[in-house]
C-alpha cells in the first residue's frame, strides 16, 4: 500500500470551553477563532473601525474544537500497518483528545506534529483540540518564572515572551492586538506500511564551479526500508541514480558529483536552476524536492572603515536592496500559496533582490520560499524572538531546541535561504536594560546565570543547531550585530537605522551621513491609498487626519508627532484627507529616494552592502512604515525602491544646509550651486554611456544654463563617480546676504540627468533645492495624452514635483510617483482600469485629486 493522506480539513464545530450546548460550526481548516466567529457573526470585524477593541475578548477565552470522523479504512482493507494523526500547526496550548485519550499537549505554535493513532482509532471517532487562552497561559508563566528571570519586553506587554507563539498578535506598533488560536494549519490522518520522512542535500561547488559533489540524504520509517532509490533530474533528464542502503536508524546517504552543473543565482545575475531529487521505497512512498546549486558567503573583513558585511553568490558580490517582511495577515490561517506569489512577484516587479523574515513572526510558509526559488530572492530568515529578554529555564530551551530543528530541516534545500539570525532587536534590549554582557567572556554556561541568558540562546544553542542540521548554512547572531559591539556601531555588521522617523528623528536629506555596513531596517510612514483609508474606516465623519478613527490605524509611538513634523519640515500642509494623504506617501517615497541612492552609493568598497526597507506589506489594513498595503496596493516609495533599484541608475545630489537649526540661514540651500553626480551599476560588465545634466527653472521651465554632455565609462559591478562637488549654474544674484531677500523673486532651479547607451535611456533623476516648501509651484499644468489603450504619456511646461496616481486594489501601473521635467514624456502602462477613470495629484496641486483628462 501506498502512503495515502485522509483529509480532515471539514466538519469541524467550535465553542466557548465555558458554553458547552453553544456549538458554532467551523470553517474549513486551516482556521482561527476569530475567523469562525466573524464567519458565524458573533464578532465585527476586527479590520474595519475600532472593532479591535470589540474582540479582544477573544483572547482570554479558551475555546474546543470538535470533529466527527468515520475510520478512514481499516487496516485490513489498505494493508496498512500504521495510521499517523498529523497536526502541521497549533496556536499555541493546545491538548488534543481523540475518543476520549488525550493524545498530545502542545504549546508551541511553531511546531509540527505526528502521533501513531493505530490503536486509537474507531470506527466512528471523535477527535477535539482544546485551546487554552495563549495570553492567560503566557501571564501564568509570567509568574511562574519570575524569581529566575526578568522579562523585559519592548513591544505590547511581557506575557508573550515565555509563550512560543508568534510575537506580533500581542500587538506591534504596525498591527493589532489580535490573540489567536486555533488549528492554523492542516490535519490529517496519513497510513503507510513504509514512508519516507525527509530528503535533503549537502553539498560543494568546486573553487571554479565546474563540478558539484556531495550527499542526498534519505530518512525512512517503516517496513521494507532497507534500501531506496534516489534519483536527480533536470528538466526531467536523469543527472544521477542509485539504490542506496539504509542504516538502522533507516537513514541513506547517496554521494554524488554533478559536472558542469547549473547554478541557482538571484534575480539579474542569472538563471534560478532547480534541480528536482527522488527517492522511492518500493511502490510503497516516494518524495521529491526542488534544490538548487549556489555558494553562499557573508563577506566580514577588516578594512579601514571597520569591518565589511555582504553577500557574494556564486563569487560575484551582490548588493542586496530589499525589504523587511512581516506576517502577510493577522490571522495567518488565511494565506494562500497564490497570496504568497503574488506578495514575491511584486518583490522582483520592484527590482528587489533579498526579503528579511523578521522575528516577531514566523518561520514562513513553504510557498513563500517556493517562490523565492524560482523568483530568485535572497532570504534573511530571523529565528522567532523579537525585542525581549528571552528566558532560558529548561522547558523553554527544549521547546526552541525542537522548534529550531524542525524548521531548519524543512526549509534547508531551498536555495533562496541565505542567512539565519539568532532574533531581531534582543541586544538593543540587552542595552536599553544594562544587563550582564561580556563579549571577551566566551563560557556559555556562565551566560546563563547573566542578566541576559538568552546570550546563551543566540550564541551557543542557535549556532550548533544550525551546524548540526545545515553545516553550509550562514548564520549571524542577531539583527542587528556586530561583534559584539553597540548595535548602533556602523563600522560592522548590520544596523538599524532608525534615525529617520524614531530617534534623532534626522531629516530624510541626511541619509549620506547615516550609512552603515548593512541596514537591514530603516523606514518611514506613509498613509496607504484612499480606497484601503476609505474600506477600513465605514464612517464618513472618521476620514480626516487626526479623527479618532484614523490615529487608531496607526499603532506606531507618537506617530502624529513625527508624521506631522517629517511634512512640515519639507512641504506646505494641506489637511483635506486626499493632500494629506499625498504628502505623506510623497515624504515616504522621498525618504526612500534619498536612503536608498545614497547607500547603494556606498557599494564603492563595500561600504554599505544592502539596505532593506521596513517594511514591505502589512498585516492589515492601516498606516504604517509599509510600501504595499495589505491589499497589495503600491504606495509611491514602492516605486522609488524600484528606480533607485535600476541595474543602471544616475545619482544626484546636492549639499545638505539645514533650513531651521537655530539662527540657519534659510537661503543657504538655494546659495550653494554644488551637486555630486554618480551612476550605479549592479551589471556584471563594464558600459560606456552618454551623460546628459540640465538645470530646469522652476518658475518658468527653461534651462538656466547650457545642457552639459560628458561620455562615462561605468565600471562594473561598481559606482563611478562622474562629478563631485561640482559647480552648477553661477549663484543667482538675486541672492545677496547684504541686500533683502524676496523669496517671491526668487527662481530656484532643479537639476535633471539622464543616462543613455546607444541612443536609448536607461536612467533618469531628477535633484530638488531643498525643503520644497521653499518652492512657487503656481501655474502648474500636467497634459496628458492617450497612446493606447493601456499606455498615457504626461507633459508639463514646468517642473512637476510628486505627481501620483491614486492607485486601488485590482490595478497596476508600470510607474508611479513623478518628477516632470520639460522635454521630458514619461509614458506609464496602465491595466485594471480605463485610462479616463485615473486620478491623479501632485505637490501644489489643488485639494483634492484630480481626474486625468486625455487629449
Amino acid at each position: 500500500m501506498h502512503r495515502c493522506r485522509h483529509d480532515l480539513s471539514k466538519g469541524w464545530r467550535l465553542r466557548q470551553c465555558d458554553q458547552p450546548q453553544d456549538w458554532l460550526p467551523a470553517r474549513r481548516l486551516p482556521t482561527q477563532v476569530h475567523l469562525d466567529l466573524l464567519e458565524n457573526k458573533r464578532i465585527p470585524n476586527p479590520f474595519l473601525d475600532l472593532n479591535e477593541l470589540a474582540v479582544r475578548w477573544v483572547g482570554e477565552k479558551s475555546w474546543v474544537y470538535q470533529l466527527r470522523f468515520k475510520r478512514p479504512m481499516t487496516d485490513h482493507e489498505n494493508g496498512a500497518s500504521t495510521s499517523d494523526l498529523i497536526l502541521k500547526g497549533l496556536d499555541t496550548f493546545a491538548r488534543v483528545v481523540l475518543n476520549g485519550v488525550e493524545i498530545l499537549k502542545a504549546d508551541n505554535m511553531f511546531l509540527a506534529h505526528r502521533i501513531d493513532v493505530t490503536g486509537h482509532l474507531r470506527d466512528d471517532n471523535e477527535l477535539e483540540i482544546i485551546f487554552d487562552s495563549t495570553v492567560l497561559r503566557g501571564r501564568q508563566l509570567l509568574e511562574q518564572h519570575s524569581h529566575e528571570h526578568t522579562f523585559y519586553v519592548r513591544q505590547t506587554e511581557a506575557s508573550r515572551v515565555p509563550v512560543r507563539s508568534a510575537q506580533y498578535n500581542w500587538g506591534w506598533d504596525w498591527g493589532p492586538i489580535t490573540l489567536t488560536m486555533g488549528p492554523w494549519k492542516p490535519i490529517y490522518i496519513e497510513q503507510f506500511v513504509s514512508r519516507i520522512d525527509d530528503i535533503w542535500v549537502q553539498y560543494e561547488l568546486s573553487e571554479d564551479f565546474t563540478t558539484v559533489s556531495g550527499t542526498i540524504f534519505v530518512l525512512t520509517r517503516g517496513k521494507y526500508t532497507s534500501t531506496v532509490d534516489v534519483i536527480m533530474c533536470l528538466d526531467g533528464n536523469t543527472c544521477f541514480e542509485v539504490e542506496c542502503p539504509t542504516n538502522p536508524d533507516g537513514l541513506a546517504q547517496a554521494q554524488f558529483t554533478v559536472e558542469s552543473p547549473q547554478l541557482w543565482n538571484p534575480a539579474g545575475y542569472g538563471k534560478q536552476t532547480l534541480y528536482t531529487v527522488k527517492a522511492a521505497i518500493l511502490s510503497l512512498d516516494s518524495i521529491e524536492k526542488k534544490i538548487g546549486f549556489r555558494r553562499a558567503e557573508l563577506v566580514q573583513k577588516a578594512d579601514d572603515l571597520g569591518r565589511s558585511f555582504f553577500f557574494r553568490i556564486n563569487g560575484v558580490d551582490i548588493f542586496c536592496g530589499g525589504s523587511c517582511w512581516i506576517p502577510a495577515d493577522s490571522f495567518l490561517s488565511q494565506m494562500t500559496t497564490s497570496r504568497y506569489y503574488d506578495w514575491m512577484k511584486l518583490m522582483i516587479e520592484g527590482r528587489q533582490n533579498m526579503i528579511r523574515i523578521w522575528g516577531g513572526g514566523i518561520y514562513e510558509d513553504d510557498a513563500l520560499f517556493n517562490a523565492c526559488d524560482e523568483l530568485g530572492i535572497l532570504v534573511w530568515q530571523d529565528f522567532g524572538f523579537a525585542c525581549a529578554s528571552y528566558p532560558t529555564y529548561p522547558s523553554f530551551l527544549e521547546s526552541v531546541e525542537e522548534e529550531a530543528r524542525q524548521n531548519i530541516r524543512r526549509l534547508r534545500n531551498h536555495p533562496s535561504l541565505v542567512i539565519w539570525a539568532g532574533n531581531n532587536e534582543d541586544y538593543q534590549v540587552q542595552e536599553r536594560y544594562k544587563l550582564e554582557y561580556n563579549y571577551e567572556d566566551k563560557d556559555p554556561q556562565s551566560w546563563l546565570k547573566s542578566t541576559f541568558p538568552a546570550r546563551y540562546t543566540y550564541e551557543y544553542l542557535l549556532p550548533k543547531i544550525v551546524k548540526e542540521e545545515d553545516p553550509s548554512a550562514i548564520y549571524h547572531p542577531s539583527s542587528p550585530w556586530g561583534d559584539g559591539k553597540h548595535t548602533a556601531d556602523p563600522t560592522v555588521g548590520d544596523k538599524h537605522q532608525w534615525d529617520l522617523w524614531h530617534g534623532g528623528m534626522n531629516r530624510y536629506q541626511e541619509a549620506p551621513i547615516l550609512s552603515a555596513r548593512f541596514i537591514s531596517e530603516f523606514g518611514m510612514e506613509a498613509y496607504p491609498h484612499l480606497e484601503t483609508i476609505q474600506n477600513m474606516i465605514l464612517d464618513p465623519e472618521q476620514r480626516h487626519p487626526g479623527s479618532m478613527m484614523m490615529d487608531f490605524r496607526n499603532k506606531a509611538f507618537d506617530h502624529e508627532r513625527r508624521m506631522i513634523t517629517y511634512i512640515a519640515e519639507n512641504f506646505k500642509i494641506k489637511y483635506d484627507l486626499a493632500s494629506f494623504t499625498h504628502l505623506t506617501q510623497i515624504v515616504q517615497s522621498d525618504t526612500m529616494k534619498y536612503a536608498y541612492e545614497s547607500w547603494r552609493r556606498d557599494w564603492h568598497a563595500r561600504r554599505c552592502g544592502g539596505v532593506l526597507v521596513w517594511q514591505l506589506n502589512d498585516c492589515w489594513p492601516t498606516t504604517s512604515w509599509a510600501i504595499v498595503d495589505y491589499h497589495l496596493v503600491k504606495k509611491p516609495a514602492f516605486y522609488a525602491i524600484s528606480k533607485a533599484l535600476q541595474p543602471v541608475a544616475v545619482g544626484i545630489s546636492r549639499p545638505y544646509h539645514s533650513w531651521t537649526a537655530g539662527h540657519a540661514d534659510p537661503t543657504a540651500p538655494f546659495r550653494d550651486n554644488k551637486f555630486d553626480l554618480w551612476i550605479a551599476n549592479s551589471r556584471l560588465e563594464e558600459l560606456e554611456v552618454d551623460v546628459t545634466v540640465r538645470f530646469i527653472s522652476i518658475g518658468t521651465g527653461k534651462d538656466v544654463v547650457g545642457s552639459r554632455h560628458i561620455k562615462v565609462n561605468v565600471q562594473a559591478n561598481d559606482i563611478t563617480e562622474v562629478y563631485n562637488k561640482h559647480d552648477g549654474p553661477p549663484l543667482d544674484p538675486q541672492i545677496d546676504q547684504k541686500k533683502p531677500f524676496d523669496p517671491r523673486k526668487y527662481d530656484a532651479y532643479v537639476i535633471h540627468a539622464t543616462v543613455s547607451s546607444n541612443g536609448d535611456t536607461i536612467s533618469s533623476n531628477t535633484c530638488w533645492p531643498q525643503p520644497i516648501k521653499y518652492l512657487d509651484f503656481g501655474s502648474r499644468i500636467v497634459r496628458f495624452k492617450m497612446v493606447s489603450d493601456t499606455q498615457i504619456a504626461m507633459t508639463s511646461d514646468r517642473p512637476i514635483k510628486g505627481l501620483v496616481f491614486e492607485e486601488k486594489k485590482g490595478m497596476k501601473l508600470s510607474h508611479n510617483g513623478f518628477d516632470l521635467v520639460p522635454g521630458e514624456q514619461p509614458v506609464v502602462d496602465v491595466m485594471g482600469i480605463s485610462l479616463d477613470s485615473l486620478r491623479y495629484t501632485f505637490v501644489g496641486a489643488p485639494e483634492g485629486s484630480i481626474r486625468v483628462s486625455l487629449s
